[in-house]
């Protein structure tokens, strides 16, 4: 059964060889999933909250 906190939305992501390759090459170094590592960089995104209201 699915966790249902992260069971938010789910997304696909193309990837471009060298990117899975990067990737799965940081994922092996540091014992994390793939997962954990892209939500991790999307929290770092640096973005201005006034704008995001707008769209």
């Amino acid at each position: 059964m699915m966790n249902k906190k992260w069971a938010v939305k789910r997304f696909t992501v193309n990837l471009a060889s060298e990117e899975a390759q990067k990737l799965e090459k940081y994922c092996s170094m540091t014992g994390r999933p793939a997962t954990d590592v892209i939500r991790e960089l999307i929290r770092s995104l640096a973005i201005n909250e006034d704008k995001s209201s707008e769209n």
